[in-house]
């Protein structure tokens, strides 16, 4: 068997770890495989909910943790057993989706294994989106935000769906007034996202890391996007692949080759093992 360097490897999933078309290199796979078999923990970390990440990472044969909802919900990928779940209280979320009302944006209210959004239900766009998380949306026929306080529902992460040139200036408006309570991040060109204070993928790495009992030093962390920069930084070697965004790379202490180009295999091999 060989010997680890890194107990614990963590990489986002949709831009890191699966390609442009949403495919997993079999070398890839078959590097996960060998880590996990000699005893090295992998997870897998998402912006994704957990009812559309699972199904997703068994279907690519993977073994090991799922992270969704930025660090909220954290489960065993075979047995789909709960190792984290936290939330927003039902008031919290009217606060957030209110504020995103108030500046004209749909929303998206995540909670279990659906969400609720305010997003006509004929849009092209939430009809691509339903298609790649692989669930569709509920609408309640009033604003999500009254909706979430009437039933008391408690969500893992609130989303605005927006076009390219409206992520900044959203992002921007909602860290102004949230970030003190909040932790608002971006995960794609067209996704705003709002979640727990805490509930990053920083905040599940150290999480699992504390489950565990690896000292932090030992891990690794792998992104793309901005919503990967907590774990970056965290991690006891942050690696942005080779398609990140540039703030990202800026940050890593490694920047791998892309994630068409198998980055996961890559970084696995050069910090999962030791090289003596």
């Amino acid at each position: 068997m060989s010997q680890l360097n890194a107990k614990l490897i963590v990489s986002d999933f949709d831009g890191t770890l699966i390609t442009s078309d949403q495919r997993i290199l079999p070398e890839v796979r078959d590097a996960i495989t060998k880590y996990v078999n000699d005893g090295g923990i992998f997870a897998v970390c998402t912006g994704r909910i957990l009812a559309s990440i699972l199904p997703r990472v068994r279907s690519l044969g993977l073994k090991g943790l799922v992270i969704a909802c930025q660090g909220t919900v954290i489960a065993d990928i075979e047995s789909g057993k709960y190792i984290r779940c936290g939330g927003l209280a039902p008031n919290e979320t009217y606060e957030v989706c209110s504020a995103i009302e108030e500046l004209g944006h749909p929303v998206n209210a995540y909670s279990g294994d659906g969400f609720i959004s305010s997003i006509p239900e004929d849009n092209k766009y939430l009809k691509i989106y339903e298609d790649i998380i692989g669930v569709k949306a509920d609408h309640v026929g009033m604003p999500v935000s009254r909706y979430i306080l009437e039933n008391n529902i408690i969500c893992q992460k609130i989303a605005v769906l927006c076009t390219p040139e409206d992520r900044v200036p959203l992002y921007n408006c909602l860290r102004e007034k949230f970030s003190q309570k909040y932790d608002v991040t971006c995960s794609a060109d067209v996704l705003v996202e709002v979640s727990p204070i805490g509930a990053t993928k920083g905040g599940a790495l150290k999480f699992l890391a504390e489950h565990y009992s690896i000292d932090i030093g030992d891990t690794v962390a792998i992104g793309d996007n901005l919503n990967d920069l907590s774990m970056i930084e965290v991690a006891g070697v942050g690696v942005a692949v080779g398609n990140g965004v540039a703030e990202l790379k800026a940050k890593a202490k490694f920047v791998a080759c892309t994630n068409d180009e198998g980055a996961v295999k890559q970084v696995i091999e050069l910090f999962g093992y030791r090289h003596d």
